[in-house]
């Protein structure tokens, strides 16, 4: 299977961590493709309307080998009380393929019942509703085929270690010097 990105937006997630990670893949000449959870317009928490390539309802899964959930509040909450993302997020760790998530988004996957026991990093407020797992306050975390972070501040490193899994390290670093952040 062709290395492939869905990255999937709700009503409210965090514009910054969602951009930059589409932003920074497609610099890396990775097919990335931006749903929407409803609708191809969707606003992100501080009132920027993106326009979505398709919608959920649109996407065939097997199409994708990488799933990645940006956070942001209430987008977060949207992801995580949509049983369709929830469903999506399960088939693709039972696949084995990559699911990542930043910010608040780890608790999508908590919700999904893949973290038990998982190494993981979140939004530090979110630390308290992630349970069974071994938290790090790593900027970005990897175990298996799980990929978590922070936040806003660490969303340049997340998109980077996504370009890394997909196209090896010597990519990451060649990204990393276009846009002037330490390999």
């Amino acid at each position: 299977m062709k290395n492939k990105v869905l990255v999937i937006l709700a009503a409210g997630f965090e514009e910054i961590e969602a951009i930059t990670v589409i932003d920074i893949l497609r610099r890396a000449g990775i097919e990335t493709t931006v749903a929407g959870l409803d609708r191809e317009l969707i606003t992100g928490s501080h009132n920027l309307l993106i326009k979505c390539d398709t919608v959920l309802a649109e996407i065939d899964q097997q199409d994708y080998s990488h799933l990645v959930l940006p956070g942001g509040q209430p987008g977060t909450n949207n992801l995580k009380n949509d049983a369709r993302v929830l469903q999506l997020t399960t088939d693709f760790y039972r696949q084995n393929k990559v699911v990542a998530a930043i910010c608040a988004a780890p608790t999508v996957l908590q919700a999904a019942g893949i973290l038990a026991g998982k190494r993981i990093t979140s939004y530090p407020a979110e630390r308290q509703n992630l349970t069974s797992v071994n938290y790090s306050a790593d900027k970005v975390v990897c175990d298996k085929n799980i990929i978590t972070s922070r936040g806003v501040g660490t969303a340049i490193d997340f998109a980077l270690t996504l370009v890394e899994n997909i196209s090896g390290k010597e990519v990451r670093r060649t990204i990393a010097e276009k846009i002037l952040w330490p390999a």
